[in-house]
């Protein structure tokens, strides 16, 4: 899969540029008919091989966190404010690359030799750190990076054996898998593979996409939490990475259509392919505005376990990607309209 080229892509936010090529250099020559639309969405639809008359929509989303310049100082310090859930405390000592230029900075906080005793034990807050780039004034600081200057992590994609690292894996782990089923055999159906934009900060391309398809069905696949680490209390984990691909049953932004849930359990169960349930009543995806559009539409959420997610550097294992295009493959060769029947 193309999980590598995709990673160290820039894409945050709102500018969603440098992903929106790959996927559509990746996606042409596969696909009947692609399109951006006027939010940067890329609509790529593979046209059904039978007469099943769905309309089905698979969406992963470009964008990833990151941070944008909101003021200078007259030292030549940028400051900035998130794009999306960036958590500060994992910020201190991070480099960055800003702006269209990758212009190269370090986030700086006070020494710890400086701290009073009340700041040691307290999270730094995102207003408290800045960035330096190696501007000697504000002048100079306004001019290489102005008022609205987004910067992303540096971080470089890592082959660690069964686990790979990087950034930005929520969400360009479902990216690659999406390419995948688009380069891949036809479906029974119309599939309309849709790369949203701006996902991070409140499921805005999503939404827009599926009121132009709207689609019979919807599947979002995702980057979500693997919270399978040593804990001082014994809790179940959120997801763990190796188990296979998490099926969504309701989290912050949607309650998943239960007969997509069971279509997913039953192909899993039938293909041989493990799979497991994200915790309930945390996050939120692009299906939590994919299911609201016009009349409603029926929809669930498939997702690749990732450690540390929504921080500079994600893990994640290579089986549990694999097996999450398995098992969307396997499930949209066997949807039918008979899977959506709503019984009386």
């Amino acid at each position: 899969m193309m999980l590598k080229e995709l990673s160290e892509a820039v894409g945050i936010s709102g500018n969603e540029d440098e992903v929106r090529a790959i996927v559509l250099r990746a996606v042409r020559g596969h696909v009947d008919e692609v399109k951006v639309d006027a939010l940067g969405n890329v609509l790529a639809l593979k046209r059904g091989s039978g007469n099943q008359p769905l309309r089905v929509m698979v969406a992963a989303h470009m964008d990833e966190i990151g941070l944008m310049v909101v003021d200078h100082d007259n030292d030549g310090f940028l400051r900035v404010r998130p794009v999306g859930g960036v958590d500060a405390r994992l910020l201190p000592g991070v480099f960055l690359q800003i702006g269209g230029e990758r212009i190269p900075g370090v986030i700086g906080l006070k020494p710890v030799h400086l701290l009073e005793d009340e700041e040691e034990e307290r999270a730094p807050r995102i207003e408290s750190l800045a960035v330096d780039i190696g501007a000697k004034s504000r002048d100079e600081a306004e001019r290489l990076a102005p008022l609205g200057t987004l910067a992303g992590f540096t971080t470089r994609f890592r082959d660690l054996g069964a686990t790979v690292s990087g950034k930005a894996f929520d969400d360009r782990a479902g990216c690659a898998v999406l390419i995948e089923l688009l380069q891949g055999e036809r479906f029974p159906f119309d599939l309309y593979g849709v790369f949203t934009v701006q996902e991070e900060v409140g499921l805005r391309g999503a939404r827009v996409a599926a009121y132009a398809i709207a689609p019979d069905c919807g599947f979002a696949l995702e980057g979500t939490i693997a919270d399978d680490l040593p804990k001082d209390k014994e809790s179940s984990p959120t997801t763990e990475l190796g188990k296979g691909p998490a099926i969504t049953v309701m989290d912050r932004s949607f309650i998943a259509d239960r007969r997509l849930v069971q279509h997913l359990i039953g192909t899993a169960e039938a293909a041989g392919i493990p799979y497991q349930f994200k915790q309930p009543g945390i996050g939120g995806t692009d299906a939590g505005a994919i299911h609201a559009v016009r009349e409603g539409v029926p929809s669930a959420t498939v997702a690749v376990p990732c450690r540390y997610i929504h921080s500079p550097v994600s893990l994640l294992h290579l089986d549990d990607l694999r097996n999450t295009a398995r098992l969307m493959r396997e499930t949209l060769t066997r949807l039918t309209p008979t899977t959506l029947r709503r019984d009386q």
